[in-house]
């Protein structure tokens, strides 16, 4: 048997977040609907539990558009219970309900809050004690989102999938987070020797910013080496689960050191670098590509193969993360079901009502098909109405 520490959240309290003026909310450990017509702040609200994880939103890089228009700051509460859950395996043995699941209806396990405000620094305190390093925090409550946003990943440039990996692989090591922290720093210090006039002058402090890059490097491109091997099986499964089998997916991890070390690449590239003024090769060039039976899935998929692809990429990310850190992570379901036909929806809610999912948050805008959706799911469940930034349960 092995054991995961299930992260639910019980109550959230929400003071001027985007359209959200003042909210508190108790929710189910398991399902939790959020419905409302557009705009009328479902997506802010589970922005708002992605922030309690990440210290961030997870559409906007600038924290001051977080707080609502006219008011001096922002700030999202939350508090977590747990429970201790034994994954059942195959065995000969059999094992009592009381064996198999370990519930601590202990009350309160953990309260975190996050602040903003307008004229100052973010905050982020755990237990009433505030972090010295926001990045302490991340990986304490993993969390995993699913977003109409997310057909970035497949549109845009690598930059989105660079963070995708980044927001996943920093929940569960510290370390590759730290790494990260220290190559873009030390990148910046380079790019800034490069645009002054003497960089030509200064080859030994650049090869000297290499060898450092070229450390932090070799330890990311390997983390996202491994990562992009096990993610793979796991997408293709439940594309298969979600689309019936047809197409044939794949993933492929890009980088430049894939031709050898950092130091010795940016030795060959030294005078191109110096002419072009910043750095030209190095893991912040690295890239994910996606194809489906053979052909880039940005040009050859439909609208719901794309959609089915990036909900299996998460759905993997979820298992991956669930695996590697031994705890379950909170999962947000924003308007998952648009562009998916009630096949690939029926599929996929029989995926995330399994049992190996823990507390989940769906939104949709579709009040009716949300009633039709418990009542197939039939698990213990919450809902709220959304009303232009005021919740209604």
């Amino acid at each position: 048997m092995t054991n995961l520490l299930r992260m639910y959240l019980k109550k959230a309290i929400i003071s001027n977040f985007k359209n959200i003026g003042e909210a508190e909310m108790l929710f189910s450990p398991k399902i939790n609907f959020i419905t409302g017509i557009n705009g009328s702040g479902k997506t802010n609200l589970l922005d708002a539990i992605y922030y309690l994880s990440m210290t961030k939103s997870y559409f906007a890089n600038t924290d001051s558009y977080s707080i609502r228009h006219g008011e001096p700051f922002f700030a999202v509460t939350g508090e977590y219970g747990a429970v201790r859950s034994r994954e059942e395996k195959k065995s000969e043995e059999k094992k009592s309900e009381e064996e198999d699941v370990l519930s601590d209806e202990s009350g309160v396990c953990d309260k975190v809050t996050v602040s903003m405000p307008k004229s100052g620094e973010k905050v982020a305190k755990k237990n009433m004690k505030s972090y010295s390093r926001l990045s302490d925090h991340i990986g304490a409550i993993p969390i995993v989102m699913i977003s109409p946003y997310d057909t970035a990943l497949i549109n845009e440039s690598g930059e989105e999938r660079r963070r995708f990996l980044n927001s996943i692989l920093s929940q569960i090591d510290r370390e590759y987070l730290r790494r990260v922290q220290s190559y873009n720093t030390l990148l910046a210090q380079r790019n800034k020797l490069l645009k002054s006039p003497d960089a030509g002058m200064n080859i030994d402090l650049l090869d000297t910013f290499s060898e450092r890059l070229s450390i932090n490097a070799s330890y990311i491109h390997g983390k996202r080496q491994t990562f992009v091997a096990d993610l793979l099986p796991v997408v293709s499964k439940y594309y298969k689960i979600l689309s019936g089998g047809v197409e044939d997916i794949c993933i492929r991890y890009r980088s430049d050191l894939e031709h050898g070390e950092l130091a010795e690449l940016h030795k060959k590239s030294s005078e191109r670098d110096i002419m072009l003024k910043y750095t030209s090769v190095g893991i912040h060039r690295d890239d994910l590509i996606f194809t489906m039976n053979g052909y880039p899935i940005k040009n050859c998929g439909s609208q719901g193969q794309q959609k089915s692809f990036l909900v299996s990429l998460k759905l993997a990310q979820f298992e991956i993360m669930k695996r590697m850190h031994g705890k379950t992570p909170i999962l947000l379901l924003d308007d998952v079901f648009d562009k998916l036909d009630i096949h690939r929806v029926e599929s996929l809610l029989d995926i995330v009502s399994s049992d190996s999912f823990g507390q989940i948050f769906i939104t949709d805008g579709n009040k009716i098909r949300a009633e039709k959706v418990l009542d197939k799911i039939g698990a213990e469940s919450c809902v709220y109405e959304m009303r232009s930034g005021s919740i209604m349960q």
